[in-house]
Parts: C-alpha cells; sequence; structure tokens
C-alpha cells in the first residue's frame, strides 16, 4: 500500500481546509485563481470519495473493509479517529459530487454576489466530510459547528431580505440545536465514561439499570439535535423558507447537508441501541417512524400548497428526509438498503432542481404570479433581489426550452418516484420490504404487516402523489403557459451541472443491480455492526487499521 493510499481518509478533510484556507487572503482581483482552486479541490475530492468506496466495498469474507485511521496513533478510546465502511464512503461520493456540480454553477455569476464564497463552500465540504468520517461523539459536534458556520455565511450570501429574514431563523435555530448536542452527549459520557462510536456500542449493553434513564435521556436529547438538523416536523418548519431562499449553489449543497443529520440518526440508532443493546434495543424506533410518516405528510401538504418552485424544491427535501427517517424507525435491514438507495437518488435529485429552478425563472416576470390569488394568499409574490442581474448571464443555446423542460420532468419524476428512473426503483425496494417484513421472526409473523408500515406505504404513495400533481402544476406554468416569454439565456456552464446530477441519476437506473447490492451491503453492515466495533476497537496492526 503506498503512502498516499494509507492518507486517502483523512484527505477528504485535509483537502477542502487547505484550499479554504489558501482562498481567505485572495481579493476579488484573483476571482478566477479562487475558482480554479474550489473546482480543482472538488474534483479531486470526487476522485478521493470514489477510491474510498471502493476500498470500503472490498469483501473479506462476510464483510467489507472497514478502514480505521488513527491521528497520532492514539488508541480509538483516547484518540481522534476516523472511519471509512460503505456507508461513509457513499455520503463522501454523494457530497463531492453535489459539490463540485454547485461550484461549476456557481462560476457563472453566483460567487460574485458577495464574500468569500469559495472559501465558505469548502469549509461547508470539511465539516460534511468530517461528520461522515469520525468516529467518535466530540469530533462529530467540532464537525457539525465547522459545516453550521459555514453554511451561516453560504445562507446569506447575495444579501437580499428574505435571505436575511431566513437566514437568521436559521442560526437561531440551529444555535439552539447545538446546546441540544452538548446537553446529550454530556450525559451520555457521564453515564457510559466514552464518546468514542464504537466503544459506546461495547458498553451500553452492560449500563446497570439504575443508569439507563439517564443514558436514554442523553440519547434522546441528542437525537433532538440531528431530527433539527434533518428536518423532521415540527422540528424542520425552518427548512423550505431557508433553502428557498439561498442561492442556487447553496441551495444545491445544502440538500446534502440535511442529509447529515439523517446520516447521524442511522449510524447511531443502529450501532448504539441494535439488536445487543440490552435493554436499550430498539430505543427510538417507533418515535422515528411515526415522526418520519408526519414529516412526509407535512412535506407533501406543503409541495400542494405552494407555486413557487423554491419552496416547492425545499418542501421536496423534508418529504425526503421524512421518508428516510421513517425507514430508519422502520428497523429492517431490506428497508434500510432501499433507503440508502433511496438517499443517493433524492439528494441528486433536489440539488439538480435547485440548480434548474433559476434557470427555468430565468427571463419570466417576476411579478407575473401575482396575479394568482393563492400565490397572494402564501406569500409568494416577493421580488426576487437577484432577478435583475440573471438577464445578462450565458447565451442562448441550442433548443434551450427543450433542455430545461427534459431536466425538469427528470427531476419530476426522480422526485415523484416515477417509473423508469432511479426514484421507482427506491421506493419500490423500500415498500416492497415493509410488505414482506421477513426479518421479524417466525414465519407467522413475517406475515403480517405491522399498521405502522401501512401507514408508511400509504405515506409514500400520496406524498409522491403529490409531487406529481404539484411538478406538473409547476411545469405547466414555467414551460408551457407562459404568454410572450423570452428564452433564457444559458451558457453551458450552467446546464453542464444539471445534466451531470441527472445522468449519475440515470447511471443509478441503468446500473440498479450493482448499485442496490451496495446499498443493501452496507444495510447488512448497520444493522450488524459487529465489524466495525472490532475493527475500531482492535490494538496496534489489526486488520484495516491505517496508522499516520
Amino acid at each position: 500500500m503506498s503512502a498516499l493510499s494509507q492518507h486517502l481518509a483523512i484527505l477528504p478533510i485535509l483537502l477542502p481546509l487547505i484550499a479554504g484556507a489558501i482562498m481567505i487572503p485572495l481579493d476579488d482581483q484573483r476571482r478566477r485563481l479562487r475558482a480554479g482552486i474550489g473546482i480543482a479541490s472538488a474534483l479531486a475530492l470526487l476522485v478521493i470519495a470514489i477510491l474510498l468506496m471502493v476500498r470500503a466495498g472490498a469483501s473479506e469474507g462476510s464483510h467489507a473493509a472497514v478502514s480505521v485511521y488513527r491521528l497520532g496513533d492514539w488508541p480509538a478510546k483516547f484518540g481522534i479517529v476516523l472511519v471509512v465502511d460503505r456507508l461513509s464512503a457513499l455520503m463522501l461520493v454523494l457530497t463531492a459530487s453535489l459539490g463540485l456540480a454547485a461550484l461549476v454553477f456557481s462560476t457563472a455569476r453566483w460567487e460574485r454576489m458577495g464574500p468569500h464564497f469559495h472559501a465558505l463552500f469548502q469549509f461547508q465540504l470539511m465539516g460534511l466530510n468530517g461528520a461522515f468520517l469520525t468516529g467518535d461523539l466530540f469530533n462529530l459536534f467540532v464537525f457539525f459547528e465547522v459545516l453550521l458556520a459555514a453554511s451561516y455565511g453560504l445562507a446569506l450570501h447575495g444579501s437580499g431580505i428574505a435571505r436575511v429574514k431566513a437566514g437568521l431563523h436559521y442560526i437561531a435555530i440551529n444555535l439552539a440545536a447545538s446546546l441540544l448536542f452538548l446537553i446529550g452527549v454530556s450525559m451520555i459520557y457521564g453515564v457510559v465514561g466514552t464518546l468514542n462510536m464504537a466503544d459506546l456500542a461495547a458498553r451500553i449493553p452492560a449500563i446497570p439499570a439504575g443508569d439507563r434513564p439517564i443514558l436514554e435521556a442523553g440519547a434522546a436529547i441528542l437525537g433532538m439535535a440531528f431530527l433539527v438538523k434533518a428536518g423532521m416536523w415540527p422540528l424542520g418548519f425552518w427548512l423550505p423558507t431557508t433553502y428557498a431562499a439561498a442561492s442556487p449553489p447553496a441551495a444545491a449543497i445544502f440538500a446534502m447537508m440535511s442529509k447529515v443529520g439523517v446520516y447521524a440518526v442511522l449510524r447511531l440508532s443502529l450501532l448504539l441501541f441494535g439488536e445487543d443493546a440490552g435493554a436499550s434495543a430498539g430505543f427510538g424506533e417507533g418515535w422515528l417512524l411515526a415522526g418520519g410518516i408526519m414529516t412526509i405528510g407535512f412535506g407533501a401538504v406543503s409541495v400542494l400548497a405552494t407555486q413557487d418552485l423554491p419552496r416547492l424544491a425545499g418542501a421536496s427535501v423534508m418529504i425526503s428526509s421524512g421518508t428516510l427517517l421513517a425507514a430508519v424507525g422502520a428497523g429492517q435491514v431490506s428497508v434500510t438498503g432501499g433507503a440508502l438507495y433511496y438517499l443517493a437518488s433524492s439528494a441528486l435529485a433536489v440539488g439538480a432542481l435547485f440548480l434548474l429552478i433559476e434557470l427555468l425563472e430565468r427571463g419570466r416576470d417576476v411579478g407575473a404570479d401575482v396575479l394568482a390569488v393563492t400565490l397572494e394568499a402564501f406569500g409568494d409574490g416577493e421580488e426576487d433581489e437577484d432577478a435583475g442581474e440573471a438577464e445578462e448571464v450565458g447565451v442562448a443555446i441550442p433548443a434551450t426550452m427543450a433542455i430545461l423542460g427534459a431536466c425538469f420532468l427528470c427531476c419530476a419524476l426522480l422526485l415523484a418516484g416515477l417509473p423508469p428512473l432511479s426514484g421507482f426503483i427506491a421506493k419500490f425496494a423500500m415498500l416492497s420490504a415493509v410488505l414482506n417484513p421477513a426479518g421479524l421472526g417466525t414465519a407467522a409473523a413475517a406475515a403480517v404487516v405491522p399498521a405502522a408500515s401501512w401507514g408508511f406505504l400509504a405515506a409514500v404513495i400520496l406524498s409522491g402523489l403529490a409531487t406529481v400533481l404539484a411538478t406538473t402544476r409547476a411545469g405547466i406554468r414555467n414551460l408551457w403557459a407562459v404568454a410572450d416569454r423570452v428564452v433564457p439565456r444559458v451558457s453551458v456552464i450552467e446546464i453542464a451541472p444539471v445534466l451531470f446530477l441527472l445522468l449519475l441519476c440515470i447511471g443509478m437506473t441503468v446500473q440498479a443491480g450493482p448499485v442496490m447490492r451496495y446499498m443493501q451491503a452496507a444495510a447488512a453492515e448497520l444493522h450488524a455492526p459487529h465489524a466495525y466495533v472490532r475493527d475500531v476497537l482492535a490494538p496496534a496492526g489489526a486488520r484495516g487499521e491505517v496508522r499516520p
């Protein structure tokens, strides 16, 4: 193994950190240099993430290779440890893909709307990658704060009344969530005496009965912090407004940021409160299932209640988060595998939609929709501060409206879960597993579908119907029934990132078999984390360990 390959696990953190630090002293006269550094960093991150995914998917017996990177060669119980398995590698690839697309899109004009855009974006990538790689709760909090600090600047990037108002709400909510995070972590540490995730999983089964209520209370408070970031109802009321107000490149990477909360819930619930957690096994699963279903319902109502495309995309993020949280609450390996496939598909689709919306609305009369009474009722007729500059961007490419329409159709099919794209495959995999709960135990139990599972099935189907109705209405308004519309001037550098993300979704559809096998293997590892715990806590020189 080469020296560079030994340190791949830390490069997704170091690379954007170094790139962002280099960009800070560069003034606006060197904007092209900053953009070049940012795009080169994102490209390198994508290559590194793919290499880590290949390594994580390399089977060793019945388990995948879990790479453990110990900083300073300290034991995992005392030092900083980074862990790469199938799930974390998947999240790194999604982050790098969305980050690359958003950065390329931003070079058209959005990077010039405020200071330090590229540096903030790199720190955002650093925080996201660190949150997916870290193996202990303390550093998870650190990386959460890094990505949130960067996201505050990105949410306000471009100024404007709408962004400032939504950004201040976003900052206040996330500061409160950070406080909950600290309280929950402190309670868990006070009972267990460690914050390393693998060590927690090993110690929790032996926690005395008298201390277990404090442990579970701390876990519940910690879970609330994660659910705020995931956008679960009623904790995610801020999400549609904030994402709709953000600039398109920022909103595209925010689509991945909402998945950090889902990732943390998925990772910790199955690692700490899985089947081997003793009396705490399955803690919180019922609440996740019920909360996820309610979040899906709230998101479905939201997409029907708005005729504003950015708000529709923000509500779609809530539907995606609710679906994933409910799937985690179902507690079945096959459902989790389908949920991971859905996570990848929905993250790419929502990111593409946020970028596409700015192109679709370019050239439209900003106040035209105010003629609709419903728009006035929901307050969506605010003037877009950036609209006046949109007409000066890009050059007209052939068949502009046809390309934009085809991209919007793909996004609608992916989010609604209609065939033949990956959104349909993901929902079919989840719902077929819900209706065949073979993992419940006996054959008699497997033949009975719980009432909550029927509720999940109904919520997923009805939310898909709501998305079809909302996107059809939006498509008619924006692509068909617009009188005297000026064809928007769209540059190749703007439409290429949208096509890149959609082609990834199409690739997931064409290669659905291999991709689904990877997701199911990742789900099996999550539900049986023995290899994860063993490799992280293994002594120096053990299998899967990498030392700096």
